[in-house]
C-alpha cells in the first residue's frame, strides 16, 4: 500500500490485511500535499504477531521509548513496539492480535507515532501540537495547553467555511513556513455538541466513536473525510498564530490581543517543549514570533472566536498574498451553520 502524507510518500506492507486496514483508515481520501523537499520514499513493515500472555490491563502499557546506534526504538510490551531507522527512512511495526481490539491505541501511538516520526525527520519539518486552520491559502497556527479548546475552535473553524488542516499535530517545513497535517479526525468532547444547534452536524458527531485519552478524557473521533466542511487541499502558508486562552474576555468585541516579540518567542518554547529541542526549531520560532501571535480570549459565543480568525487572515492577506489554492471537500447540504 502507498500513501502520500505530509508530503511524503510511504509505501507499507505486511503480513496482515487487518493492519493495512488500520493504515487504510488512517490516511485513505486525504488531500496530497506537496513540500518544497525532496525525499526518498519511507518504508514502513507491519507485522502480526500471536501472543502468548494474557491480557492484564483495559489500556497497554504507555510507550517507552530508547535510542542508540541510529535506531529509534518505542515500546508497549514485547509483543507491541515500534523500530525506526531515520536515516534509512525505514521503520518496522511489530503489533499482536490482541491490539487489533485496540485499533485507537495501535494507529494513534504506534502507526501514526512512526509515520509522524519518519516525516519529521526526513522532510525538516518541525512537530507541533497544535491546531491550523486558514483561507485562501493562508494559514493560523491554534496553539495552548490542554483542555484549552483547539479542538474545538478548530471544528467551528470548519462548519463556518475556513480551511482546515490539522487538529491535533501540525507540521511546518521551517524554509517557507509551509504547514501541513493529517486531516483524517476531528476530537471533541461532549460539551462542545451544546454549541450546535444544527441537526445533521450532531448526528455526524455524536454518532462518531467515542476514544479514551491515556489523560482519562474521553471524546468523539468524528472523521473529517465524510464531507463536512473544507480541508486544506494544500499546505498552507503560515501568516501567524494564536495562543487560545480558556479565560473570558473583558470585552466581547475584542477578543484577540498581541504577545511581544520577546515574550512570544519565550511563550513558544515554553508551549511546546518537544519541538523546542528538535532542529531548526530556532529559525521557526522567530519567523512565526515575527510574523505575530496573538492571544485569543473567549468571548460569548465560539462564532465571535472563528470571526477572530477570519479578521486575522484577512488582514493578513494584504501583506502575504495567497500562494495555494484550497477546494471544497463538501458542504453542507443545508447551507450556513450558526451557533
Amino acid at each position: 500500500m502507498q500513501k502520500q502524507i505530509l508530503g511524503g510518500c510511504f509505501q507499507f506492507e505486511s503480513n496482515s490485511e487487518a493492519l493495512l486496514r488500520l493504515v487504510e483508515d488512517a490516511y485513505a481520501g486525504l488531500p496530497q500535499h506537496q513540500l518544497p523537499v525532496t525525499a526518498p520514499p519511507f518504508h514502513v513493515e507491519l507485522r502480526l504477531v500471536s501472543r502468548y500472555a494474557p491480557i492484564e490491563s483495559v489500556e497497554p502499557p504507555p510507550v517507552q521509548m530508547q535510542s542508540g546506534a541510529g535506531v529509534l526504538c518505542g515500546v508497549m510490551d514485547a509483543f507491541n513496539y515500534v523500530m525506526l531507522v531515520p536515516d534509512q527512512q525505514r521503520a518496522l511495526i511489530v503489533a499482536s492480535e490482541d491490539m487489533l481490539s485496540r485499533a485507537y491505541h495501535l494507529r494513534y501511538e504506534l502507526i501514526e507515532f512512526v509515520v509522524f516520526t519518519l516525516a519529521t525527520r526526513g522532510l525538516g519539518l518541525v512537530p507541533l501540537h497544535g491546531a491550523c486552520v486558514g483561507r485562501d491559502g493562508r494559514g493560523l497556527l491554534l496553539l495552548g495547553s490542554s483542555g484549552s479548546g483547539k479542538s474545538t475552535l478548530a471544528l467551528h473553524s470548519l462548519l463556518q467555511d475556513l480551511d482546515f488542516l490539522a487538529e491535533d499535530a501540525v507540521f511546518v517545513h521551517p524554509d517557507g513556513m509551509l504547514a501541513t497535517g493529517v486531516a483524517n479526525f476531528v476530537h471533541v468532547q461532549a460539551d462542545a455538541l451544546r454549541f450546535l444547534d444544527h441537526d445533521e452536524i450532531n448526528r455526524w458527531i455524536g454518532q462518531a466513536p467515542v476514544i479514551r485519552r491515556r489523560s482519562g478524557v474521553e471524546k468523539f473521533e468524528a472523521d473529517l473525510r465524510d464531507g463536512h466542511g473544507r480541508l486544506a487541499m494544500t499546505p498552507l502558508k503560515l501568516v501567524g498564530a494564536v495562543c487560545v486562552s480558556r479565560e473570558p474576555a473583558d470585552d466581547p468585541d475584542h477578543l484577540l490581543s498581541t504577545v511581544p516579540l520577546p515574550e512570544a518567542i519565550a511563550w513558544l518554547a515554553n508551549d511546546q517543549p518537544y519541538a523546542a529541542g528538535q532542529p531548526g526549531w530556532h529559525a521557526f520560532a522567530e519567523r512565526l514570533a515575527q510574523l505575530g501571535i496573538h492571544r485569543l480570549r473567549r468571548g460569548p459565543h465560539p462564532r465571535a472566536s472563528v470571526e477572530a480568525l477570519r479578521q486575522l487572515l484577512d488582514s493578513a492577506g494584504a501583506t502575504f498574498p495567497a500562494a495555494h489554492g484550497t477546494h471544497p471537500h463538501g458542504d453542507l447540504a443545508t447551507g450556513d451553520v450558526s451557533f
